[in-house]
């Protein structure tokens, strides 16, 4: 039997994963400037190349530092210079050492001046501060804000489009090394962390443990607000803006607002119609990219979510948890008119428009208003000749 596909994580939660994967990466952005006491580099090494780039042989990337990339090549080779002295483990890079050596007990001199906390490193210091200060270094583009300078940086990638990270055994390209790393466990089979419910297999821990929550239901970080729970830390961030945040993004076009720019960009698309997510097997096109990642599992026709009463198999936990409710029964959104209860709170919002009367939905052709889009749509055949 062959080893199942890779997850297909969602934007929102891929974010707090590729951190765990990318943190020594990060730090060597950041620190590459740090010297070994045990290797001195020249000055000649560590100074800009102003006239050209240098550039790897083996995947084409781009450097100013020759530092850099006799660092960068290391990757290659699997040459480990730095050398830990209490286990003898070794490492590409002098910062991936330097965090290393935090699982030793040992002198850690910087100290947080508002905390005392203890820190192995300046740069781990710095980073700590912003705890205290708030500071959050934010993107120019979407108004995104981000703990770490490397973050930000690796965030900013998504928005220049540059794919510099090349995969030597099939060509295809990604935008940061933890993306590229994890898609090159395809060819690699490094997959050893196993889902004991679906046989599913998964590179890294983390990974496994954000999947295992889809059979397990747990969410354990929760709303202190509202009460409600996610299965991600970042994705309780990212909804305690809605109690906290002034909603200061509105559109220009229908007055709704917004709490975040790039929330605002995506609304956007509903007056645009630009839907810039295409599906590569049928064209069929989205406006957003979870959209697309949601609709392709129509064509691998991978069922992954299973039932545990009934064992029945679905494609995506939204469907599998919709068909949970029919074996509880449960129907906890009811209307206030007239007591009709719903499964979800969508289709409760729906069933209110009939007691509220309003139609917001008007035809531009003869000013007719329906209920719901669908019906519009229905109705808007009898001006296009179209049939259905």
């Amino acid at each position: 039997m062959s080893d199942p596909e890779p997850c297909r994580i969602k934007q929102e939660d891929t974010e707090e994963l590729i951190d765990v994967m990318v943190k020594e990466e990060s730090e060597d952005e950041e620190k590459h400037h740090v010297k070994s006491e045990n290797e001195t580099q020249s000055k000649t090494e560590h100074s800009i190349v102003a006239v050209k780039a240098l550039t790897c042989t083996q995947c084409g990337k781009s450097f100013r530092r020759n530092y850099d990339l006799k660092g960068h090549m290391r990757t290659h080779t699997g040459e480990k210079p730095f050398t830990c002295t209490q286990c003898g483990k070794s490492f590409t890079q002098l910062p991936y050492l330097h965090k290393h050596m935090r699982i030793h007990p040992g002198e850690r001199p910087h100290k947080c001046d508002q905390c005392s906390k203890l820190f192995f490193i300046f740069s781990e210091l710095k980073e700590h501060l912003r705890v205290h200060t708030k500071e959050k270094p934010s993107c120019s583009v979407c108004g995104k804000s981000f703990t770490r300078q490397s973050s930000l940086r690796r965030h900013q990638k998504i928005h220049t489009g540059v794919k510099e990270f090349v995969c030597l055994e099939c060509g295809k390209s990604f935008v940061t090394a933890a993306h590229l790393r994890l898609h090159q466990m395809i060819h690699t089979g490094e997959r050893q962390y196993v889902c004991s419910h679906c046989n599913k297999r998964f590179g890294h821990l983390s990974v496994l443990k954000v999947h295992e929550m889809t059979h397990t239901g747990e969410k354990p970080y929760t709303c202190s607000q509202c009460g409600k729970s996610f299965t991600q830390l970042s994705n309780l961030h990212q909804h305690m803006m809605i109690h906290t945040g002034e909603k200061k993004h509105k559109c220009d076009q229908c007055g709704k607002t917004f709490l975040r720019p790039y929330e605002l960009q995506k609304h956007l698309r509903v007056h645009t119609k630009e839907r810039p997510y295409s599906c590569p097997e049928c064209g069929k096109s989205f406006t957003r990219l979870a959209y697309l990642n949601a609709h392709q599992h129509v064509h691998t026709g991978v069922r992954e979510h299973v039932c545990f009463e009934c064992e029945k198999t679905f494609i995506t936990a939204k469907d599998l948890k919709r068909h949970q409710m029919t074996h509880m029964a449960e129907r906890p959104h009811v209307c206030s008119h007239c007591n009709k209860a719903f499964r979800d709170l969508g289709c409760l919002k729906s069933h209110v428009k009939i007691h509220s009367g309003v139609k917001p939905h008007r035809c531009d052709q003869c000013g007719k208003t329906f209920l719901r889009a669908t019906h519009l749509k229905d109705h808007l055949r009898v001006h296009t000749k179209e049939k259905p």
